[in-house]
Order: structure tokens, then C-alpha cells, then sequence
């Protein structure tokens, strides 16, 4: 086992470099007489061979009190950075059918360390509501929901519900009030279909007046039927003789 400590508040550093054998120490090494010390007869010879050489045993000195606790530091320092970012999550309220929980969803926050849940008039809410768990997204962010039922509550006082979400470090909240219309749902909605009706009547009332004027254009063109004078009058009346 080798490596380093270093005591961020007093500055004192401690290096190690420790070998052992069957779950008991062996040999290791003391940076305060710069010598390798041993608890076992068995690791003696190579404890003197070891402080034969004197440029290994500066070398390990140098790397335990120096590079290892510089390296340390800058380890330290990078933790420290990547714990304090944080990035505020986007919210949003989801429901699969008008009959469904609605669930609020916070996604792209970090770190992990976050609560949401529902609150009304002021005081948080526990009954019919479902926390799930926080998960992590491709780039590094995480996401998590919570649901509530509210199939036993008038649409009226939906907007007395909010979704309130925490991020450790940050002391703001991010609070969103529940409305019927930032509601986003699979379920298609009730007057969509009036749309392509209308659509189609137009189309329809589009092609009945463009065959009407079609209609009266080859009407307009076509030259009138000739006379047929050559039929006998149906009746001859013939005078009687004087």
C-alpha cells in the first residue's frame, strides 16, 4: 500500500509505503530516519539491502512528501469544482390521459442531490402522491418525477396544487403552479376533430362553386339549337266552300 494524507486545515502531510504478507505487516517504510523498518526477522536482509540504496530512498522520500501530495491537491481542488456546479433542471407537468396522476418532471439538474414534491396552500402534500427515483440522463444530468392523483379533486382547485423542486446549494426553489393548460397529455384533444371537418366542408363548398362557374362558362359558349321549320304545323284548318 503506498500513498499520501494531507491535512487541508494544518497542512501536515504523511507518506506510506507499506508491504505486507498473509494479512500482517512486513516491511515498511519510516520517512522520519529515512529507513525501511521491518517487524519480521524474515524481511530483514531485504530491509538492509533496501537501505544499501540511498538514491531510492531519497526518490521514495521525494515522491510520498512531494509529488503525491501535489498530485493530491489537485485532485482535491477538481473535487471540490465538480461538487460545487450545480445546473437548474427545466419543469414540466405530464399526464397520460385525463384520468391519469399528473406528474411533475424536473430533468437536466446537477448534482444528484435534490427533492421535489407537492405542495397546497403552502403545506406539502403526501396523500395520492408518488416520488419516483433519481436517474441519470446521457450527459451527465439527472432527472426525476413526482406524481399526485388527483381524480377526487374539482379541476377548479387544481390551481391550488404547485410542484416545488429543491437543489442542494441552491437556496431558491423552483415552484410551478398546476394548470390545466401547461399540462402536457397524450390524449388528443376533444375539439381536434373539428378541424379537419371544417377542412374538408370547406373543400367541398371549394369544388361546388368552381364547377358551378365551370358550369355556366360552357353554357355561355355553347350557340343556340336552330330553329326546325321544316315540321308541319301539327293542325290545318281548311274553310269551306262558299
Amino acid at each position: 500500500m503506498i500513498g499520501c494524507e494531507w491535512d487541508e486545515e494544518t497542512g501536515e502531510v504523511r507518506g506510506f509505503d507499506m508491504f505486507g504478507y498473509d494479512g500482517e505487516d512486513l516491511i515498511m517504510m519510516d520517512l522520519k530516519t529515512h529507513s525501511w523498518i521491518t517487524p519480521k526477522q524474515q524481511a530483514f536482509i531485504a530491509k538492509l539491502k533496501w537501505d544499501h540504496d540511498r538514491r531510492a530512498v531519497e526518490y521514495e522520500k521525494s515522491y510520498l512528501t512531494q509529488i503525491c501530495v501535489e498530485w493530491l491537491m489537485k485532485y482535491v481542488d477538481y473535487g471540490r469544482s465538480s461538487q460545487q456546479k450545480t445546473d437548474l433542471p427545466s419543469v414540466s407537468f405530464l399526464q397520460k390521459s385525463s384520468s391519469s396522476p399528473v406528474s411533475c418532471h424536473s430533468t437536466g439538474f446537477y448534482p444528484n442531490r435534490a427533492e421535489m414534491f407537492w405542495r397546497k396552500d403552502g403545506e406539502e402534500v403526501h396523500d395520492g402522491v408518488v416520488k419516483g427515483e433519481i436517474l441519470p440522463n446521457n450527459d451527465g444530468t439527472f432527472q426525476m418525477s413526482v406524481d399526485i392523483h388527483l381524480s377526487s379533486v374539482a379541476t377548479g382547485d387544481w390551481n391550488k396544487y404547485e410542484c416545488v423542486f429543491q437543489l442542494s446549494g441552491v437556496k431558491e426553489e423552483i415552484v410551478r403552479r398546476l394548470e390545466k393548460t401547461r399540462i402536457r397529455s397524450n390524449e388528443p384533444n376533444g375539439n381536434m376533430w373539428i378541424i379537419p371537418v371544417v377542412v374538408a366542408v370547406a373543400v367541398l363548398g371549394l369544388i361546388g362553386v368552381i364547377g358551378f362557374i365551370l358550369y355556366k362558362k360552357k353554357n355561355a359558349k355553347r350557340p343556340p339549337s336552330p330553329m326546325d321549320n321544316s315540321r308541319p304545323p301539327e293542325e290545318t284548318k281548311f274553310l269551306p266552300e262558299a
